[in-house]
């Protein structure tokens, strides 16, 4: 009798305590559940998409600026058979008074983005310039149907000018609206040149407003606001003015230009000739644009400061001849040159055809003497080369603020193992020292290579302050520099000197001459033709690589010439122009 008792008893107090956790959950653990679903029944929250930064360069002028205007929404649902008379006057109105816009584009936007589960405005028109659109406002917002909104467009009003350095924006893709939540909401992102290195910093971080509505969507009252952020610019070290006037100095020509401070590695001027202007791309380019300069053979579109790879011909050897000194052979190595040196069946010549005579490492500089890196890298060879070359950033990147930017080719026995599975031959040493074969190297490397010959230290090339770093001191001996140096001043001035006769400027500069040839020269070929009689794409891309003042060295000019033929005669007006611009805006105060 008692256990039944207590069975009941404990029969009770269960559902005592059922009960009472039932009511718990219901007065307190749901009340806080349906409160949070309460309040978002009426707050709302509205996102504040923050304006992309400005991009200035280092005096301030606008490069890439925001235009605002007007976007052109439409009501959702209209096509039915109901409303579909209301929807031809909505875009009836628009192709009249904006006859550039097409109707059937606008109604294939419309149908595209509209769908029962729609309930928002659908954008029909992205964007229509203020001062075209604001005497019109009136009457397009009375329209019940319609719903206009403020809008901004990338511009960039030096067109053409460092397209390639500033890059584009574009429409946010899928897969870039997974990567960058902030572009869901702009519908833009940076595809290129720094838009895109600096995304992140130029679109800024989102801010938000939350809303006390009523049932009839009404605003009450704001319960909270964070604003978005406002200091999303960049200030670059380009100067646009140098930049322009190194454009139009250039011409027609194909090419890259680059003059970077030799001590910090900051870009004065960056140009990828043909340029191209980056409007089209913010617009939104036409198939027939797209086509135009995909099919161009001097490839406007590639960013040749980066992506351009080339044979850097004979102004390699300065970083050959240290090599060459780092690995034993001595300061006071000379060697005569016939003009050819035959290894195996084959006869590698030098570019003078009866040779220099004998020859030092100035005057291997100074006249470009191939005979003398023939002989000297077969002494060393070619991975003791290409270690060298590793130090001063050759086969790797030069970490400038550019997307995608190239790697090269230091190719040494090792590097053809694993792409071609074969064994290296001597015969590709010599041309490797010379700077053809498989070489490849990227005018940014080039340069910042020249900006270590010039201070002896390694500078990270840069555009913006953010991407700056210490240069490296690779702690060669000066007496070993010097003597290149030397060899670079008397390319300039000596009588001898491979660009003497084509450099003519006011300051003191020293340089090195590249030919680099895009196609071989056969062994039956006794006499080389000239440049100018080869077919234009089969003459040799020209080099000219350049620092000023010699005595104190301020600035890296480096020009390349796609099928220029000879570095001095293709580049050497072009670098003298570019020097004398320098002086004239400050840039150099003394000739020496």
């Amino acid at each position: 009798m008692i256990n039944r008792l207590n069975i009941i008893f404990l029969f009770i107090i269960i559902i005592m305590i059922t009960l009472l956790s039932r009511v718990y959950f219901l007065s307190i653990k749901s009340n806080t559940y349906y409160e949070e679903l309460s309040k978002r029944n009426y707050i709302s929250r509205v996102q504040k998409i923050p304006v992309r930064g400005v991009i200035e360069d280092r005096h301030g002028k606008k490069l890439a600026v925001n235009q605002m205007g007007f976007s052109i929404l439409i009501k959702p649902h209209l096509n039915s058979k109901k409303n579909k008379q209301k929807l031809e006057d909505a875009l009836d109105l628009i192709v009249e008074h904006f006859p550039d816009i097409e109707k059937k584009k606008l109604l294939k936007t419309y149908n595209r983005k509209n769908s029962a589960y729609n309930h928002d405005f659908v954008k029909v028109v992205e964007y229509i310039p203020y001062q075209d659109f604001f005497p019109k406002y009136t009457l397009f917002s009375s329209k019940d149907s319609m719903k206009i909104e403020s809008a901004v467009k990338r511009f960039y009003p030096y067109r053409k000018a460092a397209s390639h350095v500033i890059g584009y924006v574009g429409k946010a893709s899928r897969l870039d609206i997974l990567k960058n939540e902030l572009s869901a909401h702009n519908g833009i992102i940076g595809k290129n040149g720094l838009e895109k290195f600096y995304n992140d910093k130029l679109q800024g971080q989102i801010g938000y407003k939350d809303i006390k509505v009523n049932a009839l969507n009404k605003e009450i009252a704001i319960i909270d606001e964070k604003e978005p952020s406002i200091d999303n610019s960049i200030k670059i070290s380009l100067d646009i003015e140098l930049q322009k006037y190194i454009q139009k100095i250039f011409g027609k020509r194909s090419g890259a230009i680059i003059v970077m401070d030799a001590n910090n590695g900051e870009i004065l001027s960056a140009t990828s000739m043909p340029e191209f202007d980056n409007n089209i791309f913010a617009s939104g380019i036409s198939v027939k644009e797209w086509n135009i300069m995909r099919n161009d053979l001097n490839h406007p579109f590639t960013n040749k400061l980066i992506n351009g790879l080339y044979p850097p011909g004979s102004i390699i050897k300065m970083g050959v001849a240290l090599s060459f000194l780092e690995n034993g052979i001595e300061d006071n190595y000379t060697i005569n040159c016939s003009g050819s040196i035959r290894i195996g069946n084959r006869n590698f010549r030098c570019w003078k055809r009866f040779g220099h005579g004998k020859v030092d490492f100035r005057k291997a500089i100074r006249e470009s003497c191939d005979d003398f890196f023939y002989k000297g890298s077969l002494r060393i060879g070619i991975n003791k080369i290409s270690q060298t070359l590793d130090k001063f950033g050759f086969g790797r990147q030069t970490g400038v603020d550019q997307v995608n930017e190239f790697f090269g080719v230091n190719p040494n026995k090792l590097w053809k193992e694993k792409k071609f599975k074969q064994p290296w031959y001597v015969g590709e040493t010599v041309i490797t020292s010379i700077g053809q074969g498989n070489m490849l190297v990227t005018p940014m490397q080039m340069a910042r290579y020249t900006a270590f010959i010039a201070t002896g230290k390694l500078p990270k090339p840069h555009f913006y302050k953010a991407n700056y770093e210490e240069p490296e001191d690779l702690k060669m001996p000066e007496a070993q520099l010097n003597t290149l140096r030397r060899g670079m001043y008397d390319v300039i001035h000596h009588p001898k000197g491979t660009a003497t006769k084509y450099v003519k400027t006011k300051i003191a500069i020293a340089g090195k001459t590249g030919t680099a040839q895009v196609v071989s020269i056969p062994q039956s070929e006794k006499v080389r033709m000239k440049e100018s009689e080869l077919k234009y794409f089969q003459r040799s891309h020209a080099w000219l690589t350049t620092y000023g003042p010699y005595k104190n060295p301020k600035y890296v000019v480096n020009v390349l010439v796609e099928h220029g033929g000879h570095g001095g005669s293709a580049a050497g007006e072009v670098v003298s122009k570019i020097y004398d611009k320098l002086y004239e805006m400050g840039y150099i105060k003394s000739s020496n």
